[in-house]
């Protein structure tokens, strides 16, 4: 609709340029945006405000001199002018209904759209190291960039979802050590126990699996234990493998998959990190100082330059990540969005800067980040603060166990990924209109309910039938219904363009409470054949836009609760 009305906008503007009322090269942007109260209309433009200077006319003056000029539309019922210059467009019943007959033809289709046109991006998520089970911090990240997914996917673009892990490194030699240790018959609290060792019980886990001979299959990767303690390269690849096989388990349980797995040894292997740092030699951003080597990223707009081969010999870590992210450029990703915690914030742009120094045409400000806050998880108004199996945080199992895969995910989502999020165990169990996840479901099921007892009551439904009376859906609870159905594609596309899932989050629990209370004001199954008609394909349509919706949240849609 609002493409509709912004071509009629244009066509009133060019009409009153070829009348000599605006100049010929007034600006022709035009927004339009859906009025917050119904009295004023159900879609607003404030162009008249935005040209008025141009057209040198006060903007209700302009304002008037735009409607008068609107070609006529069977889709506005009428225009009002408001306030300083606001144009309200009232749309007419049948317009504001046509939207059912779209959701009822297009199914699963409803709210995608062709916008990213085959173009090729990249999500990165999770990417947690191989060193411990998955954190609820990691859930969140799998959660946010599964959702980012599906929603560039709908919008048309070529996705590809890649897991980066970091299986080189003091993380990885500190994991050895431990499982290693483990295996000598140390535990933490013995002397010979690793400094910087890893305490969890799962370490435990690991050595008894390594001592056995245990063959280990993870979706990128198959090692079998050689039994030898005094192996430490051994145990290292043993207990990667290992730990990584726990984190397929995890995300298989949490409804997440990758196309991709990257490991960061490959880029040591294929020599891809020494070409990326003569490069930046050779581009001339890199200096020699205290006996190592600095990259110049104050050239682009970092705060301070940054270490890039250390004075003791080896890299930091922010080199690999150029590398990387040099890589990904190279692979024809024209966009790639890195989900990660917002600990990596101090990353984006020394990464940005490397890239830039490498003059290879990569976009400034590529590639696009979002960045999680922390998740603090409570029970019974106190934080639960850590798992014994992972002995320091809560992990992202334990929660899936103790909610479910939707709750989990839904309250995952349904926050900013900018802002911090509290995870109320109590809320997300309960069967309660307080619970959002619930909330949503249970008016999926509602509408599934309409359909099973037409059949039970042995009344007839089409679509056509239900298309042939929407004339008769004219109660306020109705069209405020319709109103809310009409918004979900926007919805679809600002989420996908701004990477922010919570935006349908948000959306199906307004258009769950407008289902409710529609649902409990005016029955369904009414005994007049034309309005029962009309009503089902109206509960049909929500029912079909909430499995939509929930679908790119990675939630279920049940039938029945």
């Amino acid at each position: 609709m609002k493409e509709q009305l912004t071509r009629l906008i244009l066509q009133a503007l060019q009409k009153l340029v070829d009348q000599g009322q605006l100049p010929g090269d007034t600006p022709t942007g035009v927004q339009i945006e859906r009025t917050r109260d119904p009295e004023h209309g159900d879609l607003a433009t404030n162009v008249a405000l935005g040209l008025a200077r141009a057209a040198g006319k006060k903007p209700r003056e302009l304002a008037e001199l735009i409607c008068q000029a609107l070609p006529e539309a069977p889709f506005v019922e009428r225009t009002e002018i408001a306030g300083p210059g606001f144009i309200n467009f009232f749309l007419s019943g049948a317009s504001s209904q046509a939207v059912i007959q779209r959701i009822l033809e297009q199914g699963e289709a409803f709210g995608t759209s062709a916008a990213g046109a085959g173009r090729k991006v990249q999500v990165e998520y999770v990417s947690a190291n191989p060193t411990g089970p998955l954190h609820v911090g990691h859930g969140r990240g799998a959660a946010v960039g599964d959702s980012i997914c599906r929603l560039l996917q709908a919008t048309g673009w070529d996705v590809t979802r890649e897991f980066y892990y970091n299986d080189a490194g003091q993380q990885i030699s500190n994991l050895a050590l431990s499982v290693q240790a483990r295996c000598r018959g140390l535990g933490p609290e013995d002397p010979g126990w690793p400094a910087d060792g890893y305490r969890g019980d799962y370490i435990e886990e690991v050595a008894r699996a390594y001592l056995r001979g245990d063959r280990v299959d993870a979706t990128d990767q198959h090692v079998s234990s050689a039994a030898n303690p005094e192996d430490l390269d051994d145990i290292r690849r043993f207990a990667v493998a290992y730990l990584r096989r726990e984190q397929d388990l995890d995300l298989q349980a949490f409804a997440v998959h990758f196309d991709n797995y990257f490991l960061e040894s490959s880029l040591y292997e294929a020599g891809e990190v020494e070409a990326t740092v003569r490069r930046l030699i050779e581009c001339g951003h890199t200096y020699e100082k205290d006996g190592a080597l600095w990259l110049r990223t104050t050239d682009f707009g970092d705060d301070k330059d940054r270490v890039m081969r250390k004075s003791e010999g080896g890299y930091t870590y922010f080199l690999p990540d150029v590398a990387y992210h040099l890589n990904k450029w190279n692979r024809g990703f024209e966009r790639v969005i890195n989900e990660q915690g917002a600990d990596h914030h101090s990353t984006v742009t020394r990464v940005r800067a490397g890239l830039q120094a490498l003059h290879s045409g990569i976009p400034e400000g590529w590639p696009d980040y979002v960045l999680h806050q922390m998740v603090t998880v409570m029970r019974d108004g106190e934080e639960v603060k850590l798992s014994k199996r992972a002995g320091s945080y809560v992990t992202l199992r334990d929660l899936i166990d103790e909610v479910g895969c939707d709750a989990t995910r839904f309250f995952l989502t349904a926050r900013a990924a900018n802002s911090q999020l509290t995870f109320d165990i109590n809320l997300a169990m309960s069967q309660s209109n307080d619970n959002p996840v619930y909330y949503i479901q249970y008016a999926h099921a509602r509408a599934c309910s309409v359909m099973r007892k037409m059949v039970e009551q042995g009344w007839e439904w089409s679509v056509q039938a239900g298309l042939a009376n929407l004339d008769e859906l004219t109660e306020e609870h109705e069209k405020a219904l319709l109103r809310q159905l009409d918004r979900y594609p926007e919805v679809v596309a600002g989420a996908a363009a701004a990477s922010e899932p919570h935006g349908v989050a948000t959306y199906l629990r307004e258009l769950a409470g407008d289902f409710h209370t529609c649902y409990n004001a005016h029955k369904v199954l009414v005994d007049e054949t034309a309005l029962r008609n009309a009503r089902v394909a109206l509960s049909e349509s929500v029912r079909q836009v909430i499995a939509n919706g929930l679908e790119l949240l990675g939630v279920s849609a049940p039938e029945t609760m």
